[in-house]
């Protein structure tokens, strides 16, 4: 089952964490995130599943920055989340997706456990101005039935900004 707004409301600061918070991000079924200044794009135009592939920042300025189509820019919340004994999953906005702004490209989906910033795959389909700030996308949580464990991958969780690829490391095993 998906949690309602008024659930996910009375569970803050107990089993789901969103820091920092405000009720009026809070919608029937999920609460808006927003998008941070601090964006990645790869430098090298072909990437490598088995190698750390370098990377640079891009700041985004008050006056707002053109996403270029065909290009994946990596950006991250402004909140940092954290999840007990629910499974966080993660939606573009509407209004985003109607301008032709994809912010997941494939990792929607959370782990039970997971805490961090969530980093955003960003792909436009033609050129959009963009602006830090902006809720660019939504949290719900999904009840977990049965024995689990929390994630504790050395990865991703407790990141403290944009998480490039590290599937390389599962090359190093």
């Amino acid at each position: 089952m998906i949690l309602s707004g008024k659930e996910i409301e009375a569970r803050i600061d107990g089993d789901i964490i969103i820091d920092p918070y405000d009720k009026n991000r809070l919608n029937p079924n999920s609460y808006n995130l927003s998008l941070h200044d601090e964006l990645i794009v790869y430098s090298d135009e072909l990437l490598d599943m088995k190698k750390d592939n370098p990377y640079r920042h891009i700041t985004i300025p008050d006056e707002g920055l053109v996403l270029e189509c065909n290009r994946l820019y990596l950006g991250r919340t402004v909140e940092f989340t954290e999840t007990q004994g629910l499974v966080p999953m993660l939606e573009g906005r509407s209004s985003v997706g109607r301008l032709g702004l994809f912010i997941h490209v494939t990792a929607g989906f959370g782990d039970v456990g997971f805490k961090g910033f969530w980093t955003l795959e960003i792909f436009c389909v033609q050129p959009i101005r963009i602006y830090s700030g902006v809720e660019i996308c939504q949290i719900y949580y999904h009840t977990l039935e049965g024995d689990y464990e929390n994630y504790v991958s050395g990865k991703y969780q407790n990141n403290r900004g944009i998480q490039t690829s590290l599937l390389f490391k599962d090359y190093q095993k």
